[in-house]
């Protein structure tokens, strides 16, 4: 059903148990309404709200929250889209979900340094973060990457946001010792230095993906 984008608001609890681990909700139409129904499934890993086109509206902290407190055995959550998510929803996550491994965050215009911090000082487990087209500003990239999961980190996305300068790519290139894909283009801020930081940082063939734009 959730492949078909058949599952909504008001047939999601036909396909809820609580031996449920995983679910994929890209394609369908749900809202703050179907997580409050999830209580019952508190050995889920996987939740994907990723929205792959238009805004999702009806996803917001409130759902999340009762999310992180229902779920707390997350390991992979994604809310590409949810626009209407702000900090607070991710500071539920960060504190009730600290087995996190995964967060998509991107697009996600509420989101600003807060939500990073919350993620930094309580995540140890975090190696893949989306934080691409959100408020953040270096201060956030800061204390993500110098946080428990500094070790940890492989993967970070941080493309198209318009605060961020060079000081967050040292920042995460001197920090993050196992990473291995770094996106930050569309970043107007950024400038050669970022270029430089790399050839100086990373040694020959360390870094699998890394694209940025020079301004």
């Amino acid at each position: 059903m959730s492949i078909q984008g058949q599952i909504t608001d008001s047939n999601i609890g036909e396909v809820l148990h609580p031996s449920v681990e995983a679910l994929d909700l890209r394609d369908c139409d749900v809202s703050d309404n179907a997580l409050l129904k999830l209580y019952i499934c508190k050995h889920l890993k996987k939740i994907n709200l990723n929205s792959c086109k238009e805004n999702r509206l009806g996803i917001t902290s409130e759902g999340v929250a009762a999310l992180a407190w229902s779920c707390p055995y997350l390991r992979e959550a994604s809310f590409k889209r949810c626009c209407n998510l702000s900090n607070s929803g991710v500071l539920a996550l960060a504190l009730n979900c600290q087995h996190l491994q995964i967060v998509n965050l991107g697009s996600c215009s509420g989101i600003t340094d807060a939500s990073l911090h919350a993620l930094g000082q309580n995540c140890k487990f975090l190696h893949s973060v989306d934080f691409s087209s959100t408020q953040v500003t270096d201060d956030g990239v800061i204390a993500l990457v110098s946080g428990v999961c500094s070790e940890n980190l492989k993967e970070i996305h941080m493309e198209r946001c318009v605060n961020l300068t060079d000081i967050a790519v040292e920042a995460v290139l001197t920090c993050c010792p196992k990473i291995y894909i770094l996106l930050f283009h569309g970043c107007p801020l950024m400038t050669d230095r970022s270029r430089e930081v790399l050839e100086q940082l990373v040694g020959p063939n360390k870094i699998k993906q890394v694209t940025w734009t020079v301004y």
